[in-house]
């Protein structure tokens, strides 16, 4: 088994104990180092070698895009995820240009923090799905009205009633706890549901999961 190697940044002591508690309890994660700041994460990443980098943006000295980046410049395989709580578009917009592969909000965290670790470390790109319609919205041109119901009627939706329902439910933010309890069946279920969602559409994560039903006119 594979150890993936998860370096921190964030200046809350209490976040930055969860985090690391949360990591050292996965068999197959370990903690290569942490760091409460720019200055120091910038020393951390020139020490240690990481395979995924969790990082904050709003920092005491500093913004953390200068540590993306950095981390980035420094090792190209390295994986990125921003936990934050900015969620305006020049934060992420600059996360994202400064190589960060995934962007999370710190008050929306998916129920399954490793899972986001081995996501984005596996290629993926986990990002809040509020801030991912948000830059759909802010890339792509103005959609033609008639494109989801040209996309209807022409059998252009690969998913059953049921995914189309829990992709719906997703791109609203909620989790697959949520999902479960709102539609009376189990997280079981819904996990089922949702490798079945991303082998139809073809993507590798939530996010791209909305992006892809967004593009196809499957979800609005």
């Amino acid at each position: 088994m594979n150890t993936l190697s998860v370096a921190i940044v964030e200046d809350d002591p209490n976040l930055l104990w969860h985090y690391c508690a949360l990591i050292e309890a996965e068999p197959d994660m370990r903690l290569a180092g942490t760091a409460t700041g720019v200055r120091d994460g910038l020393a951390m990443m020139e020490r240690v070698s990481a395979d995924v980098l969790l990082c904050d943006l709003g920092l005491p000295d500093g913004n953390g895009v200068d540590i993306v980046r950095f981390a980035v410049d420094r090792n190209a395989a390295i994986h990125v995820l921003v936990v934050t709580m900015f969620s305006d578009n020049d934060h992420v917009f600059h996360a994202i240009e400064a190589g960060a592969a995934g962007y999370l909000l710190k008050d929306a965290m998916p129920d399954q923090f490793a899972e986001s670790i081995r996501e984005v470390a596996n290629g993926g790109c986990p990002i809040n799905t509020g801030i991912a319609r948000r830059l759909l919205r802010a890339f792509r041109p103005p959609p033609d009205a008639s494109s989801a119901a040209v996309a209807a009627s022409a059998g252009g939706n690969p998913l059953s009633a049921r995914e189309t329902e829990i992709l719906e439910l997703l791109a609203k933010g909620l989790g697959f706890g949520e999902v479960a309890k709102l539609l009376f069946i189990s997280a079981h279920t819904v996990t089922a549901h949702v490798r079945n969602i991303y082998r139809k559409l073809a993507v590798n994560s939530r996010g791209e999961a909305v992006y892809e039903g967004l593009q196809m006119g499957i979800i609005s």
